[in-house]
């Protein structure tokens, strides 16, 4: 291998010859020798991609009515809601923290938009917060694990809401025993081939 190109030298009997070959023949002769598939997906897969990272699921998970538990202080109780949540993207990875983003339908095309959840612990860029959190590698079960974990108010809790845009929470308290989530509300993150261009790592 030299910097800028690639030769093949070829040795038959007294001869030997060299001639370059591009990078693209190399990666598919080396390929041919691989055998790697998915397996079975979890539920709600709607694209898979390997990246430098490691293997990355964007899942799917539909609109429901959840119950979240907010830790605001060390030692005192969580305060408990039931809140109706849009549909979400987790982009997951095993046994890592997971990417959350809203949607306000199933994406069915690249250009489909995507809007920051509306939750706590999750930065700017839709990367979880885990605190000391452990996540499963089994890829199937860290949706349950994100849900079922402690929110915090340590985190960027801003511009997650348009009516609340200064504090997630006040949404969840207006939103407490209700049975819709105001879609109007979402605020755009971006579109689904920003997400399957990201680089997870």
């Amino acid at each position: 291998f030299h910097h800028q190109a690639v030769s093949l030298t070829i040795f038959e009997g007294e001869a030997v010859t060299t001639k370059l070959v591009s990078a693209l023949d190399v990666a598919t002769a080396l390929a041919r020798d691989l055998s790697f598939g998915t397996g079975l997906l979890p539920p709600g897969t709607i694209w898979w991609q390997n990246t430098r990272g490691g293997p990355v699921f964007a899942l799917y998970v539909e609109p429901k009515v959840r119950k979240v538990a907010l830790q605001e202080t060390a030692t005192g109780p969580p305060r408990r809601f039931t809140i109706p949540l849009p549909g979400f993207i987790f982009l997951c990875s095993p046994g890592r923290p997971p990417w959350v983003y809203a949607v306000k339908k199933k994406p069915t095309k690249e250009t489909d938009i995507v809007y920051k959840a509306p939750l706590c612990n999750i930065f700017e860029n839709g990367l979880t917060c885990p605190g000391n959190h452990r996540y499963p590698t089994r890829v199937a079960d860290i949706v349950q694990s994100f849900f079922m974990s402690f929110f915090t108010t340590t985190a960027n809790l801003k511009d997650r809401s348009l009516s609340f845009p200064n504090n997630i929470v006040r949404l969840w308290e207006s939103l407490d025993k209700k049975h819709k989530f105001p879609m109007q509300d979402l605020v755009k993150h971006g579109t689904i081939k920003d997400l399957m261009n990201m680089e997870s790592s």
